[in-house]
């Protein structure tokens, strides 16, 4: 008699869709959709700000197998925030991978933020993550992501799993920049090395499209704090951070603020969650 299979792990699948709009009374939710365990939530924004939309992901952290996916547009002249309350978990993965995919499209005059708090890559975690911007000629972006390599507060190093992170923006119809870092199945090596991240705990990268002027403010900005920055294509800025996790979120927290103010005329203050 042969034994019976073992059950299959039960997965996630969550999915959040918006909308934005601009009209008389400024930018308002045209569409919302959130399947568990995605969810949105609509803090109060400040009066002088940006409607903010918070994802949270109620199951509390991720792992093999499940996934997570967004879709956000804004129409033409929209403008909006989005961020997390906390920051994502990434657990050790029995086999699959955890599948993070990211789509946000702008029209003509569209401005979003995208700031989201760091994601936590547990030992033995392996992420697929993809990002897919669509531009229009006029719509303005900044982004950041930030990933940390284990649970440092616990002495934890990323030791086994993999990462594969994907980037690709589009302006006007045209690639206009494509990124991708990969690390395979025992990440510590490309982690360690002088080569590859020189021992850092976190990377993070922050990115600021729209015009050429928005984009030189902001690179003005970044090298007065310090901080190299690469514009990489016309009117697009990219900065990347190594080292210590408190370090690397303090740096994003610093230069946020900054680039709001520099490149898109908005009150220098990070999303309210992020500080909570």
């Amino acid at each position: 008699m042969s034994a019976s299979p073992l059950p299959r792990h039960q997965r996630a699948h969550g999915r959040a869709e918006l909308a934005f709009a601009h009209g008389p009374r400024g930018t308002s939710l045209r569409h919302l959709f959130h399947a568990a365990p995605l969810r949105v939530l609509f803090p109060t924004p400040e009066p002088d700000d940006l409607p903010v939309a918070a994802l949270v992901n109620v199951g509390g952290g991720l792992a093999g197998g499940d996934s997570l996916d967004t879709v956000v547009s804004l129409g033409e002249g929209a403008a909006a925030s989005l961020t997390t309350p906390a920051a994502e978990k990434v657990y050790r993965s029995l086999d699959a991978a955890t599948r993070l995919a990211t789509s946000l499209t702008l029209a003509e005059g569209a401005t979003l933020e995208w700031l989201p708090q760091e994601t936590i890559l547990f030992d033995g975690a392996r992420l697929e993550r993809r990002m897919q911007v669509r531009l229009a000629p006029t719509a303005r972006l900044l982004a950041a992501e930030m990933l940390v390599f284990g649970r440092v507060a616990r002495g934890e190093r990323l030791r086994g799993g993999a990462l594969f992170d994907s980037w690709r923006l589009w302006r006007g119809g045209r690639l206009h920049w494509a990124d991708a870092t990969r690390l395979f199945s025992e990440p510590v090596a490309s982690l360690e090395t002088a080569f590859g991240f020189g021992g850092a705990e976190a990377a993070a990268i922050l990115l600021l499209a729209g015009s050429d002027a928005e984009a030189a403010a902001g690179r003005d900005v970044l090298r007065e704090a310090g901080h190299a920055a690469t514009l990489a294509r016309p009117g697009l800025l990219v900065a990347r951070f190594l080292g210590e996790a408190r370090a690397v979120r303090e740096a994003l927290a610093a230069a946020i603020p900054a680039l709001r103010a520099a490149a898109l005329g908005l009150p220098p203050r990070l999303p309210r969650l992020w500080t909570s």
